[in-house]
C-alpha cells in the first residue's frame, strides 16, 4: 500500500465551500460542505478538512494531492479589492484601457455606464519608445527616462506594476529593459510584464489582460502562500494544484505568476466533470447546468468535448450584457452565466413586479432560512417553502433551517407588496429563476448550433438537482442526468482535469510568404517554455502538445481556429494548411473564398502530462434490497402541473440501487443536495449511482 492514496478537491464557492475526498486505491469517497469564510477563505478550508478528519481519520498526512479551485480571483476584481497598481506603457497609449475597442454595449442608451479601469489614469505613464508591428526598434528605449517613470511609480506608493508597450509580442526587448529596471529600483514590488502574461496582437485586449495580472497578483500571492502554510501546519505534505479557466490544473507557483489565469477556476471544474461523464456514457449533446448559491453556469458539451474561448469578460456593469465588462483575453472554458443561485434575493421591482437577483445574500448572512441575520427572501426559501426541501435534512442534517422565518419574510416583502398570495409569490420566485435560466440557456445552446429539445441535461451544485426538472420541462429536454454527489461537482470535476497548461505566440505573415521553419521554431520555442512550467508538477511524466493556429482572411479583424496536424511544421505544404482552413470556415459560415489570402495570426499550444482520473466504481445491489427500503416517507411538495401542494415520495439516495427505477412524484435528497421530479418524470439509478431521468410526456 501506497503511503499517499487519497487525493482531496476543494472548490470555494460564493456561499459553500465544497469537498471531495478520493481514495485512489479503494476508490471510496467521501465529501463535505461548509459555509465560505469571505473574509479569509483559507478559514472555510482548515475547517472543512477537519471535518472530514472525523470520518477519515489521519488522511491529511497521506495526502497526494489537493486541487483548488477558488472565487477570490474574480471577487477581488469585481468588489476592486486588488493591489494599488501602475502601469508603464508606449507614448499615446496611456488612455487605452477606457478607449478599449470604441463599441457601446448598449448604443442607444446615452446613460450607458463603462466599467471603470483597474488603474486611475495618475497612475498610467508612457515611455518614449517605439517598435514597429514587424518587431524592428523604431524608436529606442531612454533607459534613463525608464528608470524616472518607475521611480515615480514607487514614489506614488504603487504595489503592482505592469508592462505593457505596443508591438512588444513582436519584440520585447524594451519591456525586458523595463523590468530590469524594476527589480533594480524595487525588487519587492509585483511585477506583470504582457510578453510574459500574453504576447499576443490586439493592444487593447493584451494591456486589459496583463493590468488585471498585476491588479490580482499580490493578493493570490498572499493568499496561496497563507493557504500553503496553514496547509503544511496541519501535516499536509503533498502537491497543491490549483484549477485554471481553461479546463487545466496547474501548480501554486504558476498560479501565483498568472492568477489572471484563474478566474473561472471554480465553476470550470463541474463542466470538465460533465465532459468526463458524457465520454463515459457516450452522449453526444450534454447541457452541463451547475447551479450553486451564488450563480448558475452552464456549457453546452458537443460530442465530448467543452469549447474552449480565448476571452471573456469580467465584472460586467450590467451583468448579462457583453462588451460592458473588463475584457480578459485568456483560454477559458466556453461558460455562459445563465441566472441566479439558491442565495439570489427576490424582490418587488420598481415596476411593480416579482424581480428574483441578480443581488445575492452570499454565505454571510445567507438566505433568511439559514438564520444567520438575512431578512430578504432568497430562492432557496421560497424552495423550502414550497416542500422541496427538508429544512431538518439540510446539508445532511447539519444545518436545521428556519421556514418559519422564511414564511414570514415572504410574506411581508412579497406576497402583501405584490397583493398576491403566498403560494403565487412562492411559486413565482422558484418559477421565475427557471423561466430566466430558460431564456439564457435557449441562447447558449441556439449560438453553438445545438437543439435544446435533444440535450441531456447535467445538474450539479447544491441548487442544480432542485431546478433541474423545471428548466427541462421549458427547455423540452427529455432528459436529465444527476451524477452521485452532484452538490459538490465542481470539487468532483478536479479528479477529471488534466495537469495542462496553454501558451500563445502572436507572429502575423501571410500564407504565400511564410517559413514553415519559422513556425516550427515558434511552436518549439512554447514547447520548451510548456515544458519548464509543467515540470515542476512532475518530474518523470512525458508531455503531450497540441498545436493549432489562429488564422483569418488578409484584411478580416477575426480570426478562427484550426487545429494544426501533428508532427514537425516544416513537412507539411502550404496547399495542406490552406484546405484545413477552408474546411473550418466553410463549416462554420457556409462557404470560403479560395482566391482570397489567407494570414497566420496567432499559434498555440496546450501541453498536457498524463491525466488521473477518476475511476467510476460500479456500484453491487445487495441481496433484498427493494425500492421500499430507500422511501423516508411522503413530503407535501408543489406541482406545477396540480398547481397545488401534493404529497411526493421521498427516497434517500443513499439506499437507491442499480437497476432502481420509479415514476415521480419524487424527491431523492442526499447530503449536498435534494433532487426534484415532477408526475412525468421516471427516475433509473445505473450501475455506476448515476440517476437518469426521463421525461415521458413533455409539454
Amino acid at each position: 500500500m501506497r503511503d499517499k492514496h487519497f487525493r482531496l478537491g476543494c472548490d470555494i464557492g460564493g456561499t459553500f465551500t465544497d469537498f471531495v475526498l478520493l481514495n485512489d486505491e479503494t476508490g471510496e469517497i467521501k465529501t463535505g460542505k461548509c459555509l465560505t469564510t469571505p473574509k479569509d477563505p483559507s478559514d472555510a478550508v482548515e475547517e472543512g478538512i477537519r471535518a472530514l478528519e472525523k470520518t477519515t481519520p489521519e488522511f491529511v498526512g497521506k495526502l497526494d494531492e489537493l486541487i483548488h479551485g477558488t472565487t477570490l480571483v474574480i471577487n477581488s476584481i469585481i468588489e476592486r479589492k486588488g493591489a494599488k497598481t501602475g502601469l508603464i506603457t508606449t507614448k499615446g497609449f496611456r488612455d487605452i484601457l477606457e478607449i478599449g475597442r470604441e463599441i457601446r454595449y448598449a448604443p442607444y442608451d446615452i446613460f450607458a455606464e463603462f466599467p471603470k479601469p483597474l488603474v486611475p489614469r495618475r497612475f498610467r505613464l508612457e515611455v518614449d519608445e517605439r517598435i514597429r508591428s514587424d518587431g524592428t526598434i523604431l524608436r529606442p528605449l531612454d533607459k534613463e527616462e525608464a528608470r524616472r517613470v518607475v521611480k515615480q511609480l514607487i514614489d506614488m506608493g504603487v504595489e503592482s506594476i505592469a508592462v505593457c508597450l505596443i508591438n512588444s509580442f513582436e519584440n520585447p526587448a524594451h519591456e525586458k529593459m523595463i523590468e530590469d529596471i524594476i527589480k533594480e529600483e524595487a525588487p519587492w514590488i509585483s511585477t506583470s510584464i504582457s510578453y510574459r502574461v500574453l504576447p499576443q496582437i490586439k493592444e487593447y485586449e493584451r494591456t486589459s489582460t496583463t493590468v488585471t495580472n498585476a491588479y490580482v497578483k499580490p493578493l493570490t500571492g498572499r493568499y496561496l502562500s497563507k493557504l500553503s502554510d496553514r496547509l503544511a501546519s496541519i501535516g499536509f505534505k503533498g502537491k497543491l494544484f490549483i484549477m485554471l479557466s481553461s479546463g487545466g490544473i496547474t501548480s501554486v507557483e504558476t498560479a501565483a505568476e498568472f492568477p489572471v489565469r484563474i478566474i473561472e477556476s471554480g465553476p470550470t471544474a463541474a463542466v470538465i466533470a460533465g465532459q468526463y461523464y458524457g465520454k463515459h456514457f457516450n452522449i453526444p449533446e450534454m447541457f452541463c447546468f451547475d447551479m450553486g448559491g451564488t450563480t448558475a453556469k452552464s456549457c453546452l458539451i458537443q460530442k465530448g468535448v467543452a469549447g474552449v474561448v480565448p476571452t471573456f469578460e469580467v465584472g460586467r456593469v450590467q451583468r448579462f450584457m457583453k462588451g460592458s465588462g473588463l475584457t480578459i483575453q485568456v483560454p477559458v472554458v466556453d461558460l455562459m452565466e445563465i441566472g441566479a443561485g439558491g442565495g439570489s434575493i427576490a424582490k418587488v421591482s420598481k415596476l411593480g413586479t416579482l424581480q428574483v437577483g441578480p443581488e445575492s445574500s452570499g454565505a454571510d448572512p445567507g438566505p433568511i432560512c439559514y438564520g444567520r441575520g438575512g431578512t430578504e427572501p432568497c430562492v432557496t426559501d421560497a424552495d423550502l417553502l414550497l416542500g422541496y426541501l427538508d429544512e431538518n435534512y439540510f446539508l445532511g442534517g447539519e444545518m436545521k433551517l428556519d421556514k418559519e422565518g422564511a414564511r414570514h419574510g415572504v410574506e411581508e416583502k412579497i406576497a402583501k407588496p405584490l397583493g398576491v398570495s403566498f403560494v403565487q409569490a412562492i411559486w413565482g420566485i422558484h418559477d421565475l429563476i427557471n423561466e430566466t435560466m430558460a431564456a439564457a440557456a435557449k441562447t447558449h445552446i441556439a449560438e453553438k448550433g445545438g437543439n435544446p429539445k435533444i440535450v441531456t441535461i447535467a445538474a450539479f451544485g447544491g441548487a442544480g438537482p432542485v431546478h433541474t426538472y423545471g428548466l427541462a420541462k421549458k427547455l423540452e429536454a427529455p432528459r436529465i442526468i444527476v451524477p452521485p454527489n452532484a452538490g459538490v461537482g465542481s470539487a468532483m470535476g478536479f479528479f477529471t482535469a488534466p495537469r495542462a497548461f496553454d501558451l500563445l505566440r502572436s507572429h502575423k505573415v501571410a500564407l504565400g510568404a511564410v517559413d514553415f521553419a519559422v513556425i516550427e521554431n515558434i511552436f518549439k520555442d512554447m514547447e520548451k517554455e510548456a515544458t519548464q512550467i509543467l515540470k515542476k508538477e512532475s518530474g518523470d511524466d512525458t508531455i503531450r502538445f497540441d498545436r493549432s493556429l489562429d488564422m483569418r482572411f488578409v484584411g478580416q479583424g477575426s480570426e478562427v481556429n484550426i487545429p494544426a496536424p501533428p508532427g514537425d511544421f516544416r513537412t507539411f505544404k502550404k496547399e495542406q494548411i490552406r484546405r484545413l482552413f477552408d474546411d473550418v470556415y466553410e463549416k462554420l459560415y457556409g462557404r470560403t473564398y479560395p482566391d482570397s489570402e489567407v494570414e497566420f495570426i496567432n499559434f498555440k499550444i496546450r501541453a498536457s502530462l498524463p491525466e488521473r482520473l477518476l475511476q467510476l466504481p460500479k456500484l453491487e445491489r445487495k441481496e433484498g434490497q427493494s425500492i421500499e427500503d430507500a422511501i423516508k416517507g411522503k413530503r407535501l411538495a408543489y406541482s406545477s402541473m396540480a398547481k397545488d401542494f401534493i404529497p411526493y415520495t421521498v427516497y434517500d439516495r443513499y439506499k437507491l440501487f442499480p437497476g432502481a427505477s420509479f415514476m415521480g412524484p419524487a424527491i431523492i435528497e442526499e447530503r449536498e443536495s435534494t433532487l426534484v421530479v415532477g408526475e412525468d418524470g421516471h427516475v433509473r439509478m445505473d450501475d455506476f449511482g448515476f440517476l437518469w431521468i426521463d421525461i415521458k410526456e413533455v409539454k
